[in-house]
């Protein structure tokens, strides 16, 4: 069996893990109007900031986002809603097996969503520019590679491609450490094909938007050891992706 989406649960008076995640977000990304306003560069924000967020990721699990022991892959119970990132990413065939996005919270700052994978579904090779990014995986195995830009970029002569290091060539599975990438470093540039039925918890910081664009795809043109030439392709992320209905807890905005 997978995990499916059940009803949504009662409200309890203890604060859930997700209203948690969204008070440590709001207080470690701030807003792209409060940074155009400062006079210092935009940069990632501290480590030991990141790493409370990666903290408590680690300890978020199905049943706190609302995921049940169910069979998630016969298409059952998913709603409809419109998010910035799925409007940016381009279709495939419709015989797919399609993944699954659950919304679960978008301000300018950054966002929460998690990814549902049926068995070997791909995220193909994409970037996440200027973005910090933590992703949980909830359940499942999936396999995960990814590359950063060698900087001073290094360009093949004559060729749109520039040069990537391997960051992760592995396995994962469900439960594992939350996994980080920033802006230049940490695999920003990945995909994904899961082994076995999988969901994944994201944050990104800032997220997709309009004004900065959808994630660009990008593919392997060639590459010895752990080094490999990437030539980014300047379309939308090619996915077969349907929107779904978050059940878990409700972030709660303003609380008293």
């Amino acid at each position: 069996m997978g995990w499916g989406i059940p009803t949504r649960p009662p409200a309890t008076s203890t604060p859930s893990r997700v209203q948690a995640l969204y008070e440590l977000c709001k207080r470690t990304f701030p807003s792209p109007s409060s940074v155009a306003a400062s006079s210092s560069p935009s940069s990632p924000p501290p480590d030991h900031a990141i790493g409370a967020i990666s903290s408590l990721m680690d300890t978020i699990t199905p049943v706190d986002v609302g995921l049940r022991d169910d069979n998630l892959e016969d298409g059952r119970g998913f709603g409809f809603f419109e998010s910035n990132f799925l409007k940016n990413s381009a279709r495939v065939a419709r015989w797919a097996q399609p993944i699954t996005y659950l919304h679960v919270y978008e301000c300018d700052a950054f966002s929460i969503g998690i990814f549902c994978l049926p068995t070997s579904a791909v995220i193909p090779l994409h970037d996440h520019p200027g973005m910090t990014v933590l992703s949980k995986l909830l359940y499942g195995s999936m396999h995960v590679k990814s590359y950063d830009w060698v900087e001073p970029a290094v360009l093949a002569n004559g060729k749109p491609v520039k040069l990537g290091k391997l960051h992760t060539d592995d396995v994962l599975n469900a439960p594992c450490p939350t996994a980080v990438l920033y802006p230049q470093s940490g695999g920003n540039m990945h995909c994904f094909t899961s082994v076995k039925s999988c969901a994944v918890l994201d944050v990104i910081a800032p997220p997709y938007s309009e004004s900065s664009g959808p994630a660009g795809q990008a593919k392997v043109v060639h590459g010895p050891d752990n080094y490999a030439w990437l030539e980014a392709l300047n379309v939308p992320v090619n996915i077969n992706m349907r929107p779904g209905t978050y059940t878990g807890p409700t972030i709660q905005e303003h609380l008293p």
